[in-house]
């Protein structure tokens, strides 16, 4: 028995950090599903069909937000204590759980444990230990928050329900979810009730962004500002990095606002006063990126709002946080390039810093990769469920990769095949398309034997 664990063990040091990532996504879904199929968790009492349970245990582990069932009306508090596991589970990441509390339990890594740490938070070894603890830390800190600023509008409300409902929402907000469980005030509305409730809005957007934006960030302005001002030091200025993500996340979400409420005044927003079409359309442009909560009838927008929320939605957060999408930094990093091509220069450039040529081929694969995803998802729905508009069913393809969660009311029409697709995608958008690739393809020890390849001339454009 002893020889036998020994051999596991080895196998798995011999197992790409990557795939290992991507593999323990995959056996928390299931394992998800698997309990949420059980009648124990269900309202009705009755067993959930496997297809249903595994679309919405992807749904929840992969934060994206995206419901077969109304969370409130379908499954009882055992199966809503699953799925907010689920949430944490996912959008902090297996590795970063197990290693941060092996951390806080003052355990030593060993340099295994350290590269699946440094490959699922995008941080470097040297100081990963102190960025892993930080994001435990810094997240219950921020849910705990959230939690409470809620309870002063829930409590009041519901009474001590109202502590389960903001707790819920709090931590579904920081991990970009979109899970809710107020189905008993409205089914399936989402935030819509809240609309004009700063308190609830601002809470749940200002959680969104911060989880969001990514953990190095969160590092970055904790160690170049706020520690640096504790110790009365100058601070410093922020890495490249995070100027990028903070820069091109507030750009998206002005603009986003501004598009919103332009297309939208005399439709969605119409009949609200003017300090409640600003509330919303803010919430409207930072939902996208990548939560799914919502404040308005996403179903009854104009096309082009919803074209614009597609875009936003591809886009989504910023590397090494709760969302997904592209990422803001894959799309500063592709846009640089075209401008710079467009201009005639060799290399892609930013802000007078040079984009290293990996990092310009890696932005094209996740992109290219991510756009064929969505397209074939888009495909797949328009050919299972016919009466889904083009529009809706991009919408639907682009919420599942971005891991959003924002519908137009069709989530819970979809046909099985539909369901199982988007799943696929959901999946995939969360672990990162080159992430999948690389975990299926890598071989441990493998590298290029140094020969040197003829050239290919391929005419372009």
């Amino acid at each position: 028995m002893g020889e036998e664990a020994f051999r596991v063990k080895r196998r798995l040091k011999n197992v790409p950090p990557v795939r290992l990532i991507v593999v323990s996504f995959a056996v928390v879904i299931l394992a998800g599903a698997f309990l949420l199929t059980l009648p124990a968790v269900s309202r009705s009492g009755l067993p959930t069909s496997f297809v249903d349970a595994l679309f919405t245990a992807t749904s929840a582990t992969c934060v994206t937000g995206l419901i077969a069932f109304d969370t409130w009306t379908h499954w009882n508090l055992l199966g809503q204590v699953i799925i907010l596991l689920l949430i944490q589970i996912g959008g902090l990441g297996v590795i970063t759980l197990t290693t941060g509390f092996s951390l806080l339990l003052h355990r030593k890594l060993g340099l295994r444990d350290l590269q699946l740490a440094t490959e699922n938070t995008s941080g470097d070894t040297i100081n990963i230990t102190h960025l892993v603890k930080m994001i435990l830390i810094f997240t219950f800190l921020c849910e705990s928050a959230g939690s409470l600023l809620m309870m002063l509008r829930f409590v009041p409300q519901f009474g001590s329900k109202g502590i389960w409902i903001a707790v819920f929402t709090s931590v579904s907000a920081y991990c970009n979810a979109g899970f809710d469980i107020l189905g008993f005030v409205m089914k399936d509305g989402s935030l819509i009730p809240y609309v004009s409730d700063p308190l609830i809005c601002l809470t749940v957007e200002a959680l969104i962004i911060i989880g969001g934006i990514g953990f190095i960030v969160v590092a970055d302005i904790y160690y170049s500002r706020i520690l640096k001002r504790i110790h009365k030091k100058k601070p410093e200025h922020l890495n490249f990095h995070s100027t990028i993500a903070l820069s091109m996340s507030a750009f998206l979400i002005v603009l986003g606002a501004v598009l919103f409420f332009l297309c939208e005044n005399n439709n969605t927003l119409k009949g609200m006063d003017f300090g409640t079409k600003l509330n919303a359309s803010l919430f409207q442009s930072v939902s996208p990126r990548t939560a799914g909560f919502c404040t308005v009838d996403i179903a009854k927008e104009h096309d082009f709002t919803k074209i614009l929320t597609v875009i936003l939605m591809f886009i989504g957060a910023s590397p090494a946080g709760t969302g997904g999408g592209i990422k803001t930094t894959t799309f500063v990093v592709l846009l640089a390039t075209v401008v710079s091509v467009m201009k005639g220069n060799e290399e892609a450039t930013i802000l007078k810093r040079r984009l290293d040529k990996l990092t310009v081929y890696r932005s094209l694969a996740i992109v290219f990769s991510a756009a064929l995803l969505v397209l074939i998802t888009t495909g797949i729905i328009l050919s299972a469920d016919q009466d889904i508009s083009g529009i809706d069913a991009l919408f639907e393809a682009t919420s599942g990769f971005g891991t959003v969660g924002l519908t137009a009311g069709v989530t819970q029409t979809l046909s099985w095949v539909s369901k199982l697709a988007v799943t696929f995608t959901m999946y995939v958008g969360r672990v990162g398309p080159v992430s999948l690739g690389l975990a299926l393809t890598l071989q441990k020890g493998h590298h290029a034997n140094g020969s040197i390849l003829p050239e290919g001339k391929v005419i372009v454009g």
